[in-house]
């Protein structure tokens, strides 16, 4: 027997060209089930759902000034949504969110009226203490390494007790003093809180900011190096940091995006109401997380878009305001909101494994 031993050659029928056997790791799935995959879809089918439920059970639903105010109620709560998600895709949570808008809010309106100066003085005063709220929750959380679900609970009570007792102290009530006829006042509603008129129904600006909101974010998420930065952290802070992702910038930077959407919808209520009640606030930051879960934002971070949180507050608005057009008892808002939103949660799960199952 010769030591050496020669392959035979393989006798069959070769291959068919463009086809290959796989893992199933790299065979590239039908265009269909890819766009299945994408977190936003699910609740795109969910939102289409509440939709049409709420065009059948609720008639006036189907006017354009219904829309105009579905629309509106789904802005208020979207634009915050927004850098919530942002945050979640990071990472990390921040339950303040929704106390931060009404402190913002409070220290406009209470500095202007108790100083008597113009409102704008307000507005860029409330910003910056917006902006150091985001900048304290993002610093102790990176300083410290707690979580900043307990970080943010702290500031959560702490901007909740602040708000009611520092209003009381300086107004003497639980409420700002009215504002509209300050100076200033009327530029700053233009830009806040203003509305402008479409085919016979009045749309509310923040109808605008939002979808721009939504855009710049998109466009940040998947064309710029900040990010990619969002991504990696949220994924993996420490493989992050190894490949040279700023983490501490990144989520600081995060914390601070929040305030400045806090702030933002403080300066449209303010503008909008004159007024502010200091205990308003608490559970809307569950309201946003919510409405970035639904929309695609996974709990452990490092994945979700900026999309998918729009739909979320569409399905809020569109819930919110439907049962008042479809004339039922609004006591049972919280529960039917709670089965519809568990509704969409079970459509997004559902069409997730779908379009992964081969």
């Amino acid at each position: 027997m010769s030591m050496t031993q020669h392959a035979e050659p393989a006798v069959g029928t070769p291959p068919a060209p463009g086809r290959k056997e796989g893992d199933g790791r790299t065979t590239r799935r039908p265009p269909a089930l890819r766009l299945l995959a994408r977190p936003e879809v699910g609740v795109f089918l969910g939102a289409v759902a509440v939709y049409v439920f709420f065009l059948i059970s609720a008639p006036p639903v189907r006017e354009g000034s219904s829309m105009a105010n579905i629309l509106y109620q789904s802005s208020t709560i979207g634009i915050m949504a927004l850098p919530v998600a942002l945050l979640m895709i990071g990472g990390e949570f921040d339950l303040s969110a929704g106390v931060a808008v009404i402190s913002s809010a409070l220290t406009a309106s209470m500095l202007s009226y108790q100083l008597t100066m113009n409102v704008w003085v307000g507005v860029v005063v409330a910003l910056l203490v917006s902006l150091g709220v985001g900048f304290f929750n993002g610093w102790m959380v990176v300083r410290t390494g707690l979580p900043s679900f307990l970080i943010t609970l702290g500031t959560f009570l702490i901007l909740q007790g602040v708000n009611l007792a520092v209003t009381k102290l300086v107004t003497t009530n639980v409420a700002t003093d009215d504002i509209s006829d300050m100076d200033g006042f009327g530029q700053a509603r233009k830009v806040f809180a203003s509305s402008f008129e479409v085919g016979g129904v009045q749309v509310k600006i923040t109808i605008v900011y939002w979808l721009v909101f939504a855009a710049l974010a998109t466009w940040v998420l998947l064309r710029t190096k900040y990010g990619n930065w969002i991504f990696a952290v949220g994924g993996n802070k420490e493989s992050a940091r190894a490949v040279g992702v700023p983490v501490t910038f990144t989520k600081i930077s995060l914390f601070m995006l929040v305030g400045f959407g806090a702030w933002f919808v403080g300066m449209h209520q303010l503008f909008t109401f004159n007024t502010v009640q200091s205990g308003e606030g608490v559970g809307q930051e569950l309201i946003y997380i919510s409405a970035a879960v639904i929309g695609g934002c996974l709990l452990t971070g490092g994945a979700g878009s900026a999309i998918g949180p729009v739909f979320g507050a569409f399905m809020f608005g569109m819930v919110q305001q439907g049962i008042v057009y479809a004339g039922w008892n609004p006591d049972w808002f919280k529960a039917f909101l709670g089965v519809m939103l568990l509704g969409a949660v079970l459509i997004n799960l559902w069409v997730q494994r779908t379009a992964t199952r081969r």
